[in-house]
C-alpha cells in the first residue's frame, strides 16, 4: 500500500508562484511514473505534467514554459513548480503515483490540494 501527502496550496495573486510537494510512503518499492492533475469546478481532472522514473516529463500545453516538475527519489517526493499562475490554473491539484510489482500495476491519488489564483 502506498500513501501519498501533499502539500503546499494555498491562495496567490496572479503572476505569483506556489510550489506542490507529494511525498509517497508505505509501500514504496516499484513506484516509476509520478504526476499531477487538476480538477477546475465544472471541468474534468486533467492531467498537468508527468515524470518517468528516469526524469522524463511532460507537460499539458497550458502550463508548458510555466510550471516545472521535478522528483527526489531518495525522498520519495515529487514537485511541482508552478510560477507566472493565471487565474485558470484554479484548481484542487491531485498528486498520482504509479507501482508496478508482481507483473502488476497499481495507480494511486493523493487527497488534494487546493490552488486559487485571484487578485
Amino acid at each position: 500500500q502506498v500513501q501519498l501527502v501533499e502539500s503546499g496550496g494555498g491562495l496567490v495573486q496572479p503572476g505569483g508562484s506556489l510550489r506542490l510537494s507529494c511525498a509517497a510512503s508505505g509501500s514504496i518499492f516499484g513506484i516509476n511514473a509520478m504526476g499531477w492533475y487538476r480538477q477546475a469546478p465544472g471541468k474534468q481532472r486533467e492531467l498537468v505534467a508527468t515524470i518517468s522514473g528516469g526524469g522524463s516529463t511532460n507537460y499539458t500545453d497550458s502550463v508548458k514554459g510555466r510550471f516545472t516538475i521535478s522528483r527526489d527519489n531518495a525522498k520519495n517526493t515529487v514537485y511541482l513548480q508552478m510560477d507566472s499562475l493565471k487565474p485558470e490554473d484554479t484548481a484542487v491539484y491531485y498528486c498520482r503515483a504509479d507501482r508496478i510489482i508482481i507483473a502488476r500495476a497499481y495507480a494511486y491519488w493523493g487527497q488534494g490540494t487546493q490552488v486559487t489564483v485571484s487578485s
